[in-house]
């Protein structure tokens, strides 16, 4: 006799089988679904039980993070998305360009950093005035006193190169 496996593509999944499947922990996928990543249903004795759909939507979570995506921004693009159904190839490349800037702009930014750190190994100065990783350009010097945060890749102003 045939095994009819319509009814278990239909049925949901529960938190374990989720977690196997995806390779996530359970707390994880509570975590998830606490900060709206994910949605689960309740059975009738109050367990959590996933549409399948779930396990395309942690997968894009996990490829988010591993790309340095921060979970609100995955929850902001996911919450557009409908949970009634997996993410389609569509969805994927809407997403994709999203972060696909974000990426760009953090590789620029640790390149920059990465070539003034090689730069600046040899010398060995750290000169709080004139060290392009602590001070670039003396900018901290013209803000005044205070904490600042410098961000190298920025590089210098229209002002500061005359």
């Amino acid at each position: 006799m045939k095994k009819d496996y319509t009814h278990d593509l239909k049925r949901e999944l529960t938190v374990g089988e989720v977690a196997e499947r995806s390779g996530v922990a359970v707390s994880t996928l509570h975590f998830y679904e606490t900060k709206g990543l994910i949605r689960s249903n309740r059975s009738r004795g109050n367990q959590r039980r996933y549409p399948r759909g779930v396990l395309r939507r942690v997968a894009v979570i996990k490829v988010a993070q591993r790309t340095g995506i921060p979970l609100s921004e995955i929850q902001t693009a996911l919450s557009v998305l409908p949970d009634d159904r997996p993410l389609t190839a569509e969805d994927w490349a809407r997403l994709s360009m999203t972060w696909r800037q974000q990426l760009d702009e953090r590789i620029t930014k640790l390149t920059a950093l990465r070539d003034q750190l090689t730069g600046c190994i040899g010398c060995g100065c750290l000169s709080m005035r004139d060290c392009p990783l602590r001070n670039p350009y003396d900018v901290l010097g013209t803000e005044g006193a205070g904490p600042r945060l410098i961000d190298p890749a920025d590089g210098p102003s229209e002002r500061e190169t005359g």
